[in-house]
């Protein structure tokens, strides 16, 4: 497997700089060999894809870009956290939140554009247990939040 930096380069994927808490948390927390990221969407300006609603204002297609875009976003805060994206070790655990219509089901797919992303970057160490729920609403009006827990390398 190629190094996840160097994947990134063949994705044509640039990192900005991770977003800073809007409120009174912090935006990852390592305890021991796990790295807690909380909910990220996307980074810098919003793009067409990353605020709505599924079912009603965005198409699962959006709602899978959304999520791809979020997960740049984690890649953004992983580095900034460990410094390089090789110290991943593993991606454990990942809660995708889709703002969604009541009746909108298509919730896995949407975060299949997070899933993708992470094994494009990391391989194998990229695949990880997941949950994929719909909201009613989420901050801001966003598409897309996604949770993360990862195992890193000592």
């Amino acid at each position: 497997m190629t190094n996840p930096e160097e994947q990134l380069k063949v994705l044509g994927i640039e990192l900005l700089v991770p977003v800073k808490p809007v409120a009174n948390y912090i935006t990852n927390l390592q305890v021991n060999n796990l790295l807690y990221l909380s909910g990220h969407a996307f980074s810098g300006e919003p793009t067409s894809v990353d605020i709505g609603k599924l079912g009603k204002d965005l198409t699962v297609e959006q709602g899978y870009q959304a999520a791809r875009n979020a997960g740049v976003c984690v890649l953004a805060t992983i580095k900034q956290a460990l410094g390089d994206l090789s110290r991943v070790k593993r991606i454990v655990r990942v809660l995708g939140m889709v703002n969604a219509t009541e009746d909108f089901a298509d919730h896995p797919k949407v975060i299949n554009g997070f899933s993708d992303l992470m094994v494009e970057v990391f391989g194998e160490k990229g695949k990880y247990v997941r949950s994929a729920v719909g909201m009613g609403s989420l901050p801001g009006g966003i598409a897309v939040e996604i949770e993360v827990t990862l195992e890193v390398e000592e």
